[in-house]
């Protein structure tokens, strides 16, 4: 792993066993016409007849054309065990693969490249901790789960190796002794670690705040990562909230905190390495893993009922992360309570989010610093607190390795949680010139983690809680019991009622703010519990009529706890805001059309304050013409628009060299709503030192602009040609679906198995459109999306409009492959009918799945 980039250190190992002889395989295959039946024969049965034992009583599953499962059962075992057999049908290998990353098993696939991702895996423990929430499910709760795992392995059952996905067929020519195992409740449970995992919050900003520390002052630091503007951008619920049992804060002083980043400096660089090199599940972490949502009640809209939108931002992958499924009891009873539809995770029984005949909800990331890191002084097998020596708690694990020797490793951990350094030679080293700024005796200074969903918890039980909600109590019932990861829960019913729960375990600080690395040798730091749920943001029918959660902040700043420092900056949350704002100053009525046009708002705020700038500034020779396309330009990151390539160009030009000389390693800008409070917050400074890079010879705002303008153009010209009126944005700004596991093999023919793309798409980081790219990349390659997109209507669920990012099926060449994308492409959405007499009008396909007679 080491320094290696997040995108082809995982996969090394599969580039380099498979190899050559894997390229001619594939091509040997495809000419001489096999193909055909090897990528077919997976493919699931959609209609007729398939005897399932397991089953009490018939099930019945129909799809429509987009091939998506609506299931009806009788009894709710039966319902999730339909669930588990027709997921596997449809994406096993994905489940496979999601498996064994969370149990830190990737080296059993792909060989001994992936150790250092397992022994990583494992030091976190989502295996273990899922296995202990087991132990915590209640009896219906885990019948709902061992349901769902008994109709997976009933599909194992009957398939093996190709049949089950053609990824077996590719996996077998590597490693052709693997065979899948059984599905247990932990694989399901586990997933949804690398959901929290994914969606945690503030780590990398923590981290980034202490290399930052290492070569600015803690003025400089603060500046990089600006306060939320609570002035101009909106909060979710404002005003204070009762205050919680315990609520207490003493800051460590400068000096301190900016000694221990410091020391903590080699540690954190390689944890920043260890992190990048993991698997994206989700997606890459970082400030673009958002999502928007909200609703508007029924005075405000043409239905006179609510109207709820939600369209989570997460990684691009194939197949999208979410699986689209219905789940309908043939009579709703406190024995059989489902009828329910909208978006789980293939592995994971339940919807996680959608709607059920009486209410709808929607999720965004709350973001709360729930991780925090440690610098502890370790000593052999030991660790320093408060002036006394702990034994470090440690057992040892084997990594079973494909056509390789097992692998022990050594897991550490304190009594706030593991070492997140040293667990391999490549990063197990401290340096030996630790810095001595920090003043520390010599020892082996490593990092500890806490984290909340290393604490095993109850949301595994919480999905099935919302899925047969009745009410807005039922909901926040259902809200209080899931744990990780904090999400914003947006609500809507029948009734006419729109609200706004924030769950989660969320720490309270014994000091500090959560912001950089504390000292771990004494028990002033730390957590002292828990905000109490009941003390969390909530909000219920606002007079406004309008909730709008954006990863903004959920509250004001009276808000008697912590929940972070690292709000996303509001951009997204503003324009929302604004265009729902036009609609009822404008004494109209808001739709379902209007939601969906909103969810394509390409608006770009950061442009609405810096192209009006550029455009005006004296640029020599050409480039003058990229000002005369800005001053024309209506700030829309639109797929055709040449001002909205220019601009971008621009922007990721200025970001280099305004900062890259500047800022220490593993710091520079990867742009979104950070830096555009960065760069926004000193257009007002034009004699500013961050407008300066001497190595370019640059000094001050006017000439640091042209010189990122004049850039652009230049690169424009390379790539698009010399006429800027033809150049498009979506030229530069493409999609690429990337295969989880073999997607970036290395091996061509593997690859166009698998991938999708490229896809010319508008949109860009913090707007509302949020297709988000790296700024310090050289291309403007997609890395985060609307991984789905829903708008539901509560007075008739039939009118509600859906469409996730790529299929229904993870099979390759299936119809349902990618058959939605071109719709996710151009703003799109198609119906999904709910009511049973719909579902069955709009079957293109039904299959009965037979009980044992």
């Amino acid at each position: 792993m080491g320094t290696d980039s997040p995108r082809t250190s995982r996969h090394r190992g599969i580039r380099v066993l498979i190899g050559l002889l894997v390229s001619v395989l594939v091509l040997a295959v495809i000419a001489a016409g096999v193909g055909v039946w090897t990528v077919q024969r997976s493919f699931p049965t959609m209609s007729g007849r398939v005897d399932l034992s397991e089953l009490h009583r018939d099930v019945t599953v129909y799809r429509d054309s987009a091939g998506i499962p609506q299931i009806v059962a009788e009894t709710a075992t039966d319902l999730f065990m339909a669930q588990g057999y027709v997921t596997a049908q449809d994406r096993f290998w994905e489940m496979d693969f999601r498996r064994h990353v969370t149990s830190g098993r990737l080296a059993e696939l792909f060989g001994e490249s992936q150790v250092p991702t397992d022994a990583f895996i494992r030091t976190l423990g989502w295996r273990a901790v899922a296995e202990k929430e087991v132990e915590l499910l209640d009896e219906t709760t885990l019948s709902y789960y061992q349901a769902y795992a008994d109709g997976v392995n009933a599909y194992l059952r009957s398939h093996s190796g190709a049949d089950i996905s053609l990824e077996y067929a590719v996996l077998g020519l590597q490693n052709p002794d693997y065979t899948p195992y059984k599905w247990t409740v932990a694989d399901s449970l586990a997933w949804l670690k690398a959901m929290a995992w994914d969606l945690r919050s503030n780590l990398e900003d923590e981290i980034d705040r202490a290399l930052l520390s290492t070569a600015l002052s803690p003025a400089e630091v603060e500046q990089l990562h600006p306060d939320y503007p609570f002035a101009t951008h909106p909060t979710i619920v404002g005003g204070a909230v009762a205050a919680p049992a315990s609520v207490s804060s003493t800051p460590l002083s400068n000096d301190e905190t900016t000694d221990a980043a410091t020391a903590a400096a080699p540690v954190l660089r390689q944890l920043q390495s260890t992190l990048a090199a993991l698997p994206e599940l989700i997606g890459p972490a970082g400030n673009e893993i958002g999502s928007n949502s909200w609703v508007a009640s029924g005075a405000l809209t043409d239905t006179e009922a609510p109207i709820l939108a939600n369209d989570p931002h997460l990684g691009a992958v194939m197949p999208s992360v979410w699986y689209q499924v219905g789940l309908r009891c043939v009579e709703v009873t406190t024995q059989c309570p489902f009828a329910v539809a909208g978006y789980s995770f293939s592995g994971v029984p339940g919807v996680i989010i959608g709607h059920n005949d009486k209410v709808a909800w929607g999720f965004t990331n709350l973001g709360p610093d729930v991780a925090d890191l440690y610098l502890e002084k370790v000593s052999g097998d030991e660790y320093e607190l408060d002036g006394a020596q702990v034994a470090l708690r440690s057992h040892t694990e084997t990594i079973t390795v494909a056509g390789g020797d097992p692998v022990d490793i050594e897991i550490r951990a304190t009594g706030r949680g593991p070492l997140v350094t040293g667990i391999t030679d490549a990063f197990g080293t401290i340096a030996a010139d630790y810095p001595a700024s920090a003043d520390l005796p010599e020892g082996d200074y490593q990092l500890s983690l806490q984290w909340t969903a290393l604490t095993p918890g109850r949301t595994a039980s919480s999905i099935f809680a919302l899925d047969r909600a009745r009410s807005w109590d039922d909901f926040r019932a259902a809200a209080a019991v899931f744990d990780v990861p904090s999400q914003n829960l947006l609500y809507a019913d029948v009734d006419g009622n729109i609200g706004y729960q924030a769950p989660g375990l969320i720490p309270v600080r014994k000091a500090g703010d959560g912001t950089v690395p504390l000292p771990g040798w004494t028990s002033g730091n730390g957590w002292s519990g828990f905000i109490p749920f009941g003390s969390l943001p909530s909000l219920l029918n606002p007079a406004s009529g309008l909730i709008v959660t954006a990863n903004n902040a959920a509250v004001g700043q009276d808000y008697p706890s912590l929940i972070t420092k690292d709000w996303d900056l509001g951009y997204r949350a503003q324009q929302i805001t604004t265009r729902l704002q036009d609609v009822v100053a404008a004494k109209k009525k808001i739709t379902v059309k209007t939601m969906d046009s909103i969810q394509a708002d390409n608006t770009d705020l950061n442009a609405v304050a810096l192209a009006p700038i550029i455009a005006k500034l004296k640029l020599s020779g050409d480039a003058r013409k990229g000002a005369a396309l800005l001053a024309k330009w209506d700030h829309r990151d639109d797929v055709d628009s040449a001002a909205a390539a220019y601009f971008n160009m621009t922007w990721r030009h200025l970001l280099g060299a305004m900062f890259d000389d500047k800022l220490p390693e593993g710091t520079k800008p990867a742009g979104g709503d950070r830096w555009f409070g960065v760069v926004g917050s000193l257009l007002d400074e034009p004699e500013s030192p961050w407008w300066t890079n001497e190595k370019l010879g640059v000094e001050g705002r006017d000439a640091m602009l042209a010189y990122a303008a004049e850039k652009a153009y230049d690169e424009g010209i390379e790539s698009m040609g010399t006429d800027p009126e033809r150049w498009s944005w979506g030229s530069l700004h493409t999609l690429q679906l990337t295969h989880a596991s073999f997607g970036e093999s290395g091996i061509a023919p593997i690859e166009w198995l698998f991938n999708r793309g490229p896809y010319s798409v508008g949109g860009s980081s913090s707007v509302v459109n949020a297709v988000g790219w790296d700024a310090q990349e050289s291309s403007y390659d997609v890395h985060w999306v609307p991984s789905m997109r829903q708008v539901i209507s509560l007075a008739d669920f039939n009118d509600s409009t859906w469409v996730n990012l790529t299929g229904a099926s993870g099979h390759a060449f299936h119809p349902n492959y990618d058959d939605q994308t071109p719709l996710w492409q151009t703003h799109r959405t198609r119906p999904w009918k709910f009511t049973p007499s719909a579902v069955e009008k709009s079957a293109k396909d039904t299959l009965v799945l037979k009980a044992k007679q």
